[in-house]
């Protein structure tokens, strides 16, 4: 059994896209986890497993490994960079004693950097920043290093924090350095190197793994895997004391801190059936395993995130992991469409409840309530979290329907409050103009700009309510020039603003398939959403108007025949524009209050709640 004395477990944190993945890989392929003939060697993102996160280019769930460095052993916690899977950060912090901070020798801190440090220095974690991505063309770190520091006096909870080591990161490359290297560094391979320097700190630095092996066996779960063969993993690092296999142990609920637990709040029992510590990649079975490792534990039925595992013996629960609260909202709905049942395998609203309960469980930093007549409101952290919710849901089979986001209102000392952003925005100096005049009718507050290298960085405060929709606003506005990133500040009170401006959109006044003749007609009446062929129905929207006013159309309607002679040219010749596609992302910030989004496996629709034209008018009257 491994010596705790000789186990490190480092998270490594980052804002998106500084290189947190791509530092994992170098650690993976430098450290013989691989033959060098294996494809694991030419990959990228070798973590990244899941095809959503290979889709979008993001870590979304918080991943471990460990590799051997001397007779240590290293756990290495890779943790997702976006804004909207700070949960995933949060919990998997409580596995860690240590941390990288990865910060671009470019961009500097930015709003993520400043959320997981704060929660790293809070948890009393000790930090070592890296500066990574040194061979970059506008790289400074010496201006960045002085970032981080103001950064560290700012969010320091001791004196002692402020004291941190510095190593320096050209992370493609998979090489770390003490001191800058002289020389062109943007110039490839100019360098020799390797992550060594890294794992040296590590070892040097990051304390070891607290808890006492003599005291009685405490864990809290942070992470779930399951096997068809063996169950389900709970994997977590453990607080104190030994386990072994055919240990008798219980799961119990998070402890609330007004309330003592209970025998009820035991959630599972079982007997511990294997017990496995990762090496490399993989799972390894071993007999027992000690206070300060990250373990896996089989042979007992649970699935809550943040609850604990304690002898049955001794309960002892952990308390609540601390979670930022949600600032996003969308109310699911099972299919109400005439379409409904034709794509999905899973239409019922309780099936759609159930797979809800089930995120819940393992997803502790999404929120569920129930809503009127079987709805269901998911809030989270912001857009991309609830898409990717979205998106999951839909490749597994599930047919649903869902409305406009909605800003999550908090009460607080009687007074209804809202969201508040730092909103930080990259831009070329020549889009300059056209972001602050957008970012103006957003009553965005400027609080700072930079102008370095041609490249513009505006900081602003703005609600979270007038941040929907922002980003396509600005890609449109700098040809997808832009960069932006938020971060959640504060909660302020609620005033009531004007909803934010948008065209009206075509509605098919009928039910069929859409013709092309007909198409060619109503794309000079604004953008469509629909090619010839695509069956429709009665109140499904299928583009955008030139005018604030709702107009419906009939997309269904054949060429009228005639006896007068029609060229045949004409007819089969007919030049449609390019459609505007209804991609998950552009509807969420498209949707109206009066609509819905139909959500299948194979499509994505718009429709109005009330379908027929008289249905919308009395429902607009009663409104």
């Amino acid at each position: 059994m491994m010596d705790s004395a000789k186990i490190r477990n480092v998270a490594i944190i980052a804002h998106v896209d500084h290189g947190k993945t791509t530092l994992v890989d170098a650690f993976i392929k430098q450290s013989s986890l691989f033959r060098d003939n294996q494809t694991e060697m030419n990959q990228v993102a070798i973590m990244d497993n899941s095809d959503l996160e290979r889709e979008k280019g993001i870590t979304i769930t918080a991943k471990n490994i460990s590799i051997r460095y001397r007779d240590y052993k290293i756990n290495i916690i890779d943790t997702p960079g976006h804004a909207d899977f700070g949960g995933e950060v949060e919990r998997t912090l409580n596995m860690a004693d240590g941390c990288i901070l990865l910060v671009d020798a470019q961009e500097g801190p930015m709003p993520q950097t400043k959320f997981v440090l704060k929660k790293a220095l809070e948890m009393g974690l000790p930090v070592v920043v890296l500066i990574n991505k040194i061979d970059k063309r506008y790289a400074n770190p010496v201006r960045v290093i002085e970032r981080v520091n103001d950064l560290f006096l700012t969010l320091a909870t001791d004196s002692d924090q402020l004291d941190f080591p510095v190593l320096y990161a050209i992370g493609r490359e998979g090489k770390v350095f003490t001191t800058i290297p002289d020389g062109d560094l943007s110039i490839p391979n100019i360098t020799k190197g390797n992550v060594e320097p890294l794992l040296e700190k590590i070892v040097d630095f990051i304390p070891v793994p607290k808890g006492d092996k003599d005291l009685p066996f405490q864990m809290q779960i942070t992470s779930l895997e399951y096997d068809s063969h063996v169950g389900r993993y709970l994997i977590g690092r453990i607080n104190r004391g030994t386990v072994n296999i055919n240990d008798s142990l219980v799961v119990v609920k998070p402890m609330d801190e007004s309330n003592e637990t209970k025998t009820e709040d035991i959630v599972a029992r079982g007997k511990v059936r294997k017990i496995l510590v990762r090496e490399g990649l993989a799972f390894q079975e071993v007999e027992e395993a000690h206070a300060g490792e990250i373990i896996a534990i089989v042979g007992i039925d649970s699935t809550t995130i943040g609850a604990t595992v304690c002898i049955s013996s001794d309960i002892d629960p952990l308390p609540t992991i601390k979670i930022m609260p949600p600032s996003l909202k969308i109310k699911f709905e099972a299919n109400t469409s005439p379409f409904v049942g034709r794509e999905g395998k899973f239409v019922t609203p309780k099936v759609l409840q159930q797979r809800l309960e089930r995120e819940l469980e393992t997803n502790i930093s999404l929120q569920i309530s129930r809503g009127d007549e079987g709805s269901y409101y998911v809030a989270g952290r912001g857009e991309l979290q609830l898409s990717i919710l979205i998106e999951t849901l839909r490749r597994e089979g599930y047919e649903f329907q869902i409305r406009k986001p909605e800003v999550v209102l908090i009460e607080k000392d009687g007074v209804k409050t809202e969201p508040l952003e730092e909103v930080l925005i990259d831009t070329p100096q020549e889009y300059s103009n056209a972001v602050a005049a957008i970012l103006s009718t957003r009553k965005a507050e400027l609080v700072n700009m930079e102008v370095e290298n041609d490249q513009v960085r505006y900081t602003y405060k703005m609600l979270t309510r007038n941040l929907l929709g922002l980003r396509n606003l600005l890609l449109t506005a700098t040809k997808g020039n832009v960069i932006i990133n938020n971060y959640l500040l504060d909660y302020v009170p609620y005033t009531v603003q004007p909803d934010q401006f948008r065209k009206g959109v075509l509605i098919s006044s009928e039910s069929g398939t859409a013709a092309a003749y007909t198409l060619n007609t109503l794309q000079y009446k604004g953008e469509l959403f629909i090619d010839p062929g695509v069956e429709v129905y009665e109140g499904m929207i299928i583009g955008m108007n030139k005018f604030e006013n709702d107009l419906d159309v009939n997309p269904c309607k054949a060429r009228h025949k005639s006896g007068v002679r029609v060229s045949q040219s004409s007819i089969t010749h007919i030049a449609l524009n390019e459609i505007t596609p209804v991609t998950l992302d552009f509807a969420l910030l498209f949707i109206g209050s009066d609509e819905l989004l139909e959500v299948t496996p194979k499509n994505l629709r718009l429709r109005k709640i009330y379908l027929t034209k008289t249905e919308r008018n009395i429902g607009s009257r009663k409104g």
